[in-house]
């Protein structure tokens, strides 16, 4: 019996002594993250999936996984089919697979501090038809059956200056406070991690690659507020950060202070606060209003120090980008490479310049086939040599104090084929054509999707992930609410001070993968004759795109002049960081087409 098996026929065991006829398990924290802690990474041990997306719901005598499309291939790789039924997201939902596979009168298993309100009740009306119930557990039965489960991070949390943030957190909480005013409310739940670090002008390690603490706080309608976090976490110098106005607590507290809020009208997040909070909120008696987190937006629309930040981290990152592609097209050529090689030496490139505090996410370092899994994650058992014949992909980011970082560059290694050349410029065009676009005030990500992805449908061709995501300052590389994607999460106006990723790809199945990805900044345009306001986006990322790569005759002539504009623009910003080779070597990448 493999490791995996063994696993799922202990889980099995352990539902049935809990008396559940199934249970559900996300890939998510009791704060809703994309991203999460060893401790919780309860999919990934329960059947070796190692994507940061996805869930599984086990009944006796079936399992299935639910990934989306950046993981159509990757879940096939790492997820024994024998054992789980592949499901594609959002055609089958988690909820729609329970209410036709679960047997009549069953009950099902969930962890409330792992749901949101809106998925239980989902979930409990596709039971519903069968006579099943959906079941809360008072704890994981994952967690009952994993021996060696990590205990969550003891690491501490530090300050994150003005200087960086640009605002107090008491001018944070203020405009909190004046928010809940407006709306009669007594408090505010938060629960979101980055929402809680943004607020309090704090960072931590407790997520790999996202510098969060675990915590919760409920912010008072009188701009005070309540930290709920593991004491040995803080430190003298946080408290004094904090002041008098944030009383500090224990975080196993903070289930028992939503209780003590009776009578109180509170805010949460009905998408980023989970079921539990929720519950707990009615059953002492709070009047719960279910309203976005009031630092959703003023964290996504950056302040001026934050822009200045983020510009110098992207020229400091764009600098090590390039030497780290200088040294490739030097050392792939030559064989002995490896994915893993060549990631660790990116990253030494990123440290070198002093101020990396960690990656922004794991290196996509990913060649040939692999390169088609859009989100591959390279490790000893998958690491393949990078060979001549074939294209390799990177897609990297790093984490300062002055902002963070995601860039994708695709590089032929060796001659590349008239068909790589050939979609690799369709993939360029939508990028030009998104980063070219102006677009009216009150635009939604969703609307302007089709314009990265216009010249790949004219081919019969797409790809299976949106075009753009937020990005946090020193925060989440995937910060909401905006998008760019047309079938998920693009229903956000864009505003001046947005930062988001332009990510068009195209991935063929077993040969090789194409994404070029650039971070652009929403800003509002001067358009002469104009009657409504206009916004547009400055590109933030500047690193050299391949030449090699790109079929000339498919460009148009305004493509072409954005294309030797922004490696003008790259010899500008990151030309005086690099020197002698390394320094030739750029300017005879970036020489105009």
């Amino acid at each position: 019996m493999s490791t995996y098996e063994a696993r799922l026929s202990a889980l099995r065991e352990q539902l049935k002594k809990d008396r559940l006829d199934g249970f559900v398990v996300p890939l998510t924290d009791e704060h809703m993250s994309e991203y999460v802690g060893a401790y919780a990474q309860r999919l990934a041990w329960l059947t070796g999936f190692q994507g940061s997306a996805g869930s599984a719901v086990i009944l006796p005598e079936a399992a299935a996984i639910f990934v989306d499309g950046r993981y159509t291939l990757q879940v096939r790789e790492q997820v024994d089919g024998n054992l789980w039924q592949y499901q594609s997201v959002p055609q089958t939902s988690v909820a729609g697979w329970l209410g036709e596979h679960t047997t009549d009168g069953g009950r099902i298993g969930y962890d409330p501090w792992l749901h949101t309100s809106a998925w239980v009740k989902q979930a409990s009306e596709a039971l519903a038809g069968k006579g099943a119930s959906l079941v809360p557990v008072d704890t994981n039965p994952v967690d009952v059956i994993w021996p060696d489960r990590p205990e969550p991070s003891k690491a501490r949390l530090v300050t994150h200056d003005d200087v960086y943030a640009g605002r107090s957190a008491r001018d944070k909480r203020q405009d909190m406070a004046d928010w809940l005013g407006t709306r009669k409310a007594d408090a505010v739940v938060l629960s979101a991690l980055d929402s809680i670090a943004w607020t309090f002008n704090i960072r931590g390690a407790d997520v790999e690659r996202t510098p969060v603490a675990l915590a919760y706080a409920i912010v008072h309608a009188d701009a005070t507020a309540d930290l709920y976090v593991a004491p040995e976490k803080i430190g003298e110098d946080v408290i004094q950060h904090l002041g008098n106005s944030v009383r500090v607590h224990d975080r196993a507290d903070f289930a028992d202070a939503l209780a003590a809020l009776s009578g109180k009208t509170v805010a949460a997040d009905p998408e980023r606060a989970v079921a539990a909070i929720f519950d707990a909120l009615e059953r002492g008696g709070a009047k719960v209003l279910a309203l976005r987190d009031p630092a959703v937006l003023p964290k996504a629309i950056k302040n001026e120090a934050e822009i200045s930040g983020h510009r110098a981290a992207q020229a400091r990152d764009g600098a090590a980008l390039s030497r780290y592609l200088h040294w490739l097209s030097i050392e792939a050529p030559k064989g002995g490479l490896t994915e893993l090689g060549a990631a660790a030496k990116l990253r030494a490139f990123r440290e070198e310049t002093g101020k990396l505090k960690d990656l922004s996410f794991d290196t996509i370092s990913a060649f040939g086939p692999n390169g088609a899994s859009p989100h591959y994650r390279v490790d000893q058992n998958s690491s393949l040599p990078i060979e001549t014949g074939s294209l390799y992909l990177v897609d990297s980011g790093g984490q300062y104090l002055d902002g963070t970082t995601d860039v994708t560059r695709t590089i032929a290694v060796g001659t590349p084929s008239e068909e790589m050349r050939t979609r690799f410029t369709l993939v360029l065009k939508g990028h030009i054509a998104l980063a070219r676009t102006v677009f009216p005030e009150g635009t939604r990500g969703g609307q302007l999707d089709v314009l990265a992805r216009q010249y790949l449908w004219a081919q019969g061709l797409d790809y299976a992930h949106g075009t753009g995501h937020g990005v946090g300052s020193f925060l989440s590389v995937h910060e909401g609410p905006q998008r760019i994607a047309t079938f998920s999460g693009g229903d956000e106006p864009l505003r001046a001070g947005m930062i988001l990723s332009n990510e068009p790809g195209y991935y063929k199945a077993g040969e090789y993968g194409i994404r070029v990805e650039n971070l652009v900044l929403v800003e509002q345009r001067e358009v002469p004759g104009a009657e409504q306001s206009m916004l547009g986006f400055e590109t933030l990322t500047f690193a050299p795109i391949d030449r090699s790569l790109i079929a000339l005759d498919l460009l148009s002539i305004e493509e072409r002049e954005w294309m030797n504009g922004y490696h003008a623009r790259v010899l500008e910003i990151v030309g005086s960081q690099l020197q002698g080779e390394a320094g030739a070597w750029l300017e005879s990448a970036c020489a105009p087409l």
